[in-house]
């Protein structure tokens, strides 16, 4: 049984895509797609990886170099469409539902800090598993996207908690730069999008490997 220690943060905000949602193979196949559609050089996997957090502009311009500006409207809507083919296949990673409700028991204000558009998270927030599950959300398309700290700092606000009782956790760099920019904590996972070796120049508090992990450490040390 997990001790009950006295708690060190008030608000845990998640990002969503390979910390939440296990998405990441799909959103990598979506970019890869969408670029090839437009005439682009396919990127590598790791290269739509990295891309991963950031909002879905910016990411597909990164992962597309060699498409011309022209080009970045029809890019995102190949994308969109290579997503909405197969949104319905991705899931939460298992454990994700019984660590929300445990941390919610505990008395902890959860939010979302994501890349992912307004749109889209609203249609996985208003499934029955997740509804009112979450006390705020940002997304990248009506703040700035990661790891600009406004969607952290936003939400800070919005929750009335200050930085240093606030604990950002996500799959990428862009999530725990996000949190270094904001003046808040940080842990990262290494089960998404990222390399965990390249985390640790940004100093997350732990690396979660598991959601059980996850759930295991925030229970005990948040």
């Amino acid at each position: 049984m997990t001790d009950i220690r006295p708690r060190r943060f008030d608000l845990i905000a998640f990002d969503w895509d390979g910390t939440l949602y296990d998405s990441t193979r799909l959103i990598v196949r979506c970019i890869q797609a969408a670029v090839v559609d437009v005439g682009g050089a396919k990127p590598s996997e790791n290269d739509a990886a990295w891309v991963i957090g950031l909002g879905l502009a910016e990411a597909l311009a990164r992962a597309a170099p060699d498409v011309p500006k022209e080009k970045y409207a029809e890019l995102g809507a190949r994308y969109r469409y290579h997503y909405l083919q197969h949104q319905d296949d991705v899931v939460l990673f298992d454990g994700v539902l019984p660590m929300l409700d445990a941390l919610r028991e505990r008395g902890y204000k959860l939010a979302v800090a994501t890349g992912k558009s307004r749109r889209g998270l609203n249609e996985a927030l208003a499934t029955v598993a997740l509804r009112e599950r979450f006390d705020a959300s940002r997304t990248a398309d009506e703040t700035f996207g990661k790891p600009h700290p406004r969607m952290l700092l936003e939400l800070m606000d919005e929750l009335d908690v200050p930085a240093d009782r606030t604990l950002m956790i996500g799959d990428t760099t862009h999530d725990l730069q996000l949190a270094i920019n904001a003046g808040c904590a940080s842990v990262g996972v290494s089960y998404g999008a990222h390399e965990p070796d390249t985390f640790d120049a940004l100093a997350p508090l732990h690396v979660a490997h598991s959601v059980s992990g996850l759930a295991e450490w925030l229970l005990a040390n948040a």
